[in-house]
C-alpha cells in the first residue's frame, strides 16, 4: 500500500455511494469502490441519527481506530467509506474491527 488518504469533499462521498458496492452489518455499513490511483482512500461518516456530538465523534474515532489496524492489509487502489449506525457509539472497538473485516473480505479488498 502506497499511502492513506482521507476524503474530504462531499462529491466524493457522493460518488462512492452511488457508484459502489455496499456492505453491512448491525453496527457498520461500508461503501467500496476501485480508483485509479495506487493509494487507499478513505473516509468516516456519522450521520445526526447516531446522536449528539459526543456519540458521534466516539462512532468515528473506534471506526478509525479499527480501520488502523486493518489498514495494512488493504490492497491499494480503492475507495472505501464507513458509515456509522446507531448502535456503533455503544459497542467495543474489537465489534466494529471484527465486522470491519468481514466486510471488506467480502467485498474482496483485503491480502
Amino acid at each position: 500500500m502506497k499511502e492513506l488518504v482521507t476524503l474530504k469533499e462531499n462529491r466524493d462521498f457522493r460518488r462512492i455511494y452511488a457508484r459502489g458496492s455496499s456492505y453491512a452489518s448491525g453496527v457498520l455499513v461500508t461503501y467500496v469502490m476501485k480508483n485509479r490511483s495506487q493509494n487507499v482512500r478513505f473516509g468516516i461518516t456519522a450521520g445526526k441519527k447516531i446522536g449528539k456530538a459526543v456519540l458521534r465523534n466516539r462512532s468515528r474515532r473506534i471506526i478509525r481506530e479499527a480501520f488502523r489496524e486493518v489498514a495494512p492489509r488493504i490492497r491499494p487502489g480503492y475507495d472505501l467509506v464507513f458509515v456509522a449506525r446507531t448502535r456503533t457509539p455503544f459497542v467495543k472497538s474489537y465489534e466494529i474491527l471484527r465486522s470491519m473485516k468481514k466486510e471488506l473480505k467480502e467485498a474482496g479488498v483485503l491480502q
